[in-house]
């Protein structure tokens, strides 16, 4: 991996982090359960991400 994707996977892992707690903190103000479970769907989907790309640099690190 070069030194540029590896600056795009570290980036794409930071923008999946801000997601993750912008979600966060829509989820403390939410009352409507719909939306909340809306929201904890999204910060599932984002939390997966990040621990994809999270594994795709160990496995590229370990080669």
């Amino acid at each position: 991996m070069t030194q540029k994707e590896l600056a795009y996977v570290e980036d794409a892992i930071g923008h999946e982090t801000n997601i993750i707690n912008i979600c966060n903190e829509t989820l403390n103000m939410l009352e409507d359960e719909n939306l909340i479970s809306f929201i904890r769907k999204e910060i599932k989907k984002h939390e997966d991400m990040k621990e994809e790309l999270l594994n795709m640099l160990e496995v590229k690190c370990n080669e």
